[in-house]
């Protein structure tokens, strides 16, 4: 790799291993369905023209601190070590920004680099600080950094296009479709957190911390996790419309919803293969995948998550889906019989 990385032996580490390893169905899918938004692509290539992304860069080396050996010695292991586990060559920069908000971001169109806050950082130990940065280069290593850029960038522009119905509409048409496609992301790249930190209790603390955890020896994980279960056994469909109404706004999903689905994903068999050396790597890589594979993938995954679901909302939806694909299987089946 273009720097010299600390070689560690107490984690597997991941050659070649292709974003196919670690993205979640339902991301795949919802970027196909992305990019078929009818004129989405004028208006991504508009706002990303509209940019310099060296003058965005620059803002974060005048305000925010670069990682590296002389400045958050220990983040810059970090971040060695996670470009290392998922084979990323160049390593994504890592800025540290002071900002009491808790988030991590990837911005950058042809040169990525992560950005994580204070708040965030002063919430977690290493451990899930590794978590946290593989998660990002995740994102990276997904190609995300492109959309999610756009994605602020837009949200910051909607504000100032409120005097222009048809353009404000337009836009928040395209925000609307890129949250879709971000709050999916989130759970692959939580997967990809998990591969670098291979500390599921590690990447727990973070959705702890995410959800409200300030002293973590005070929240005990397994009632977290029951809230969860909680979150998804509504029993009211007025419930179910809440949910709804609350989340499509977001750009995350619910922390202890992520935290559940990655401690699935983890208890489950194509973790444990990946860790063995089972898995895609990005030599076999098709250039491109189809509209409708990633789709009927996506489909799959609903369908699976959906029967799992105790949601009475979800539970009415999954059953008038197989009601119509009955019926349309008996419509098929006859105009074929003739």
């Amino acid at each position: 790799m273009s720097e010299e990385i600390e070689r560690s032996t107490a984690r597997v580490r991941f050659p070649g291993i292709s974003p196919r390893a670690y993205e979640h169905p339902v991301d795949r899918g919802a970027l196909a369905v992305l990019r078929a938004v009818p004129g989405i692509g004028p208006v991504l290539q508009a706002v990303a023209g509209a940019f310099t992304e060296r003058g965005e860069r620059l803002i974060y080396v005048a305000s925010a601190i670069r990682v590296g050996p002389k400045q958050y010695p220990d983040l810059d292991r970090i971040r060695l070590e996670a470009a290392a586990a998922l084979d990323l060559d160049p390593v994504p920069e890592l800025f540290v920004q002071r900002d009491p908000q808790v988030y991590a971001r990837t911005l950058g169109i042809d040169k990525p680099f992560i950005v994580l806050s204070t708040g965030l950082l002063e919430l977690l130990d290493n451990d899930s600080r590794r978590f946290v940065i593989g998660h990002e280069m995740g994102h990276v290593l997904s190609g995300h950094a492109l959309y999610q850029t756009i994605l602020y960038r837009l949200m910051e522009l909607q504000h100032g296009l409120g005097w222009m119905p048809a353009g404000f509409w337009a836009v928040r048409a395209v925000i609307a479709a890129l949250l879709e496609w971000y709050r999916k992301t989130e759970l692959s790249c939580d997967r990809a957190g998990l591969l670098v930190c291979q500390d599921p209790a590690a990447a727990l603390r973070v959705h702890v911390a995410l959800a409200g955890g300030m002293d973590l020896s005070q929240v005990d994980t397994a009632e977290f996790l029951k809230q969860a279960k909680e979150y998804e056994q509504v029993e009211d469909v007025r419930d179910s419309l809440l949910k709804l109404i609350k989340t499509w706004r977001s750009t995350h999903p619910m922390a202890v919803v992520r935290a559940a689905e990655l401690q699935r994903w983890a208890a489950g068999e194509q973790y444990r293969e990946i860790l063995t050396g089972t898995y895609p790597r990005r030599d076999d890589d098709q250039p491109t995948s189809t509209f409708t594979e990633d789709i009927k993938s996506a489909a799959k995954s609903y369908k699976d998550s959906a029967q799992r679901s105790e949601d009475p909302l979800v539970k009415v939806l999954n059953e008038v889906g197989d009601v119509l694909v009955g019926a349309a299987d008996k419509v098929r089946s006859k105009f074929n019989g003739q």
